[in-house]
């Protein structure tokens, strides 16, 4: 069993920057971060394993960088220029296994998530 918290969000206006951290409690291959806002399906944001390979959703590339420590067991999510559109419940997942397409969600692991919300 792999425990996940994430910290890090808040309110931020439009245009701001929010950084994401997900203390994992063992290290694990792959770790991704996933949103979900009221009303919508969740949506893979990005994704990166041990060995440094990262993937981006479309939607923020150019303005969110994933990161991980591996010797603190530590997940990053840097948001730069936020939009109100990435208002949304953050998640952090993983896994021990390869990482894979941004719209698969069956990951063994996942924290409780941290609330992003972004205004105008």
């Amino acid at each position: 069993q792999v425990q996940l918290v994430e910290s890090g969000g808040g309110p931020e206006q439009a245009g701001g920057s929010l950084r994401l951290s997900c203390a994992a409690s063992r290290n694990t291959y792959c770790m991704g971060w996933f949103r979900q806002a009221p009303g919508k399906g969740r949506e893979g944001v990005a994704t990166i394993d041990s060995r440094g390979t990262t993937y981006y959703a479309d939607s923020v590339k150019g303005r969110f960088t994933i990161s991980r420590d591996t010797a603190k067991n530590t997940l990053y999510l840097q948001m730069n220029s936020l939009k109100p559109e990435d208002t949304a419940m953050y998640y952090c997942a993983a896994d021990y296994v390869r990482c894979g397409s941004l719209a698969k969600f069956n990951y063994n692991f996942w924290g409780q998530g941290t609330q992003v919300t972004v205004s105008s």
